[in-house]
Formats: structure tokens, sequence, C-alpha cells
């Protein structure tokens, strides 16, 4: 049986040159990476409350999504690019930072809640929905609750940085499978990555 594959590709992040390098920003990472080795070109969409490319994979058309919003109003943006171009929430693949993981893990998941990440909280309200496809990007936790805030806005330090990227890697790679609706194929291949 086949599934519908991914249309919409969003990272999350936080807009400006002062969160670029943030942990905050790994999903706009993702994004831009999706968007180099695809030869897209991100352009601000002013309908979308954010940039927005379209690159070719496995010879599908895909909208890849960057808010401009900030993270807490994520989903204003999602919400819009879904809604002008018919998008179901089974058909979109939302990258974001993930506390629970350590940086060099990376999770693909169906569904769930947000757990806490304002990012995810704000996507599930604009869409009426959580089902849809998650890219959890591991970033580590500090240990502390309180010192989180400070945390996921701060660089990480060179190995991490390293570590995220490279699963990065792993999961572009995995993007035709996710396209043609391959979903366990890719949660085999990225879950398996050490």
């Amino acid at each position: 049986m086949s599934h519908p594959g991914i249309r919409l590709i969003v990272g999350l992040g936080n807009p400006g040159p002062d969160y670029a390098l943030t942990r905050h920003n790994a999903g706009f990472w993702f994004a831009d990476r999706v968007a180099t080795e695809r030869h897209a070109e991100f352009h601000a969409e002013g309908k979308f409350h954010g940039a927005v490319a379209r690159a070719s994979l496995a010879d599908a058309d895909v909208r890849l999504l960057k808010p401009a919003t900030f993270m807490n109003h994520s989903g204003r943006s999602v919400a819009a690019v879904a809604r002008y171009f018919d998008i179901p929430p089974a058909e979109i693949l939302i990258a974001y930072d993930e506390l629970d993981l350590p940086p060099g893990r990376i999770k693909l998941k169906f569904g769930g809640g947000h757990a806490g990440h304002n990012g995810m909280r704000d996507s599930i309200a604009a869409l009426g929905s959580s089902d849809f496809w998650r890219l959890r990007i591991g970033i580590g936790h500090p240990g502390e609750k309180s010192r989180v805030i400070g945390y996921v806005l701060g660089r990480p330090s060179r190995p991490d940085a390293e570590s995220i990227l490279a699963v990065l890697d792993d999961a572009e790679r995995a993007l035709p499978d996710l396209v043609e609706g391959r979903f366990q194929l890719a949660m085999n291949r990225l879950h398996a990555v050490p």
C-alpha cells in the first residue's frame, strides 16, 4: 500500500542574524541544507509570513518553508502555506530542535503532542491537527529546566554543531523516501544512525 508522500517541508526557527547559529534554529538549518542540495532559493512571501522555496525531489514538487513569525507563532505561516497549496497535515514534515535527544541523534515520527516546544504547539493549533510528520533534531539538554531558554537560544559547541550537521545530512539523504511515502524505510535508516 502506497502512502502519500511529503509535499511541504518546514524548518522551525527564529528569523534574523542574531538567531541564525542558535540551537533553536536547527529546523532552519535543515531547510537551508535541503534548499542548497536541491539548488532551490528561498524568497520572502508576505502572504505566507515566511520564506518559501520550491524544490524538485524524487520527481515531485516540494515546498520548503522557513516561518518569519518567530518560533511561538510558527503555525500562522505553516497553516497559510498548507491552505494555499492544499496540502493536508499528513503530507507535511516539520523539522525542529529536540532537547530530549543528544546532538547527533535524529528521530522521525508521525503525530503526537508538542512536548512543550512552542513552535510545535502553535503549529498543531494552527493546523487544527497533530497528524503530521516531525523530524526531531537532537540538540541535547542543559540539565536543568531553568537553563533551557538560554540554552536553546545559545550556540552549540563546535563538536555539537558538527554532530547536528552530520545527522541533517543523513536526513537530507532520506528525503526521496519521504517524498515517495516510504516512511518506514526512512525511519529505519535514520534511527539506525549511531
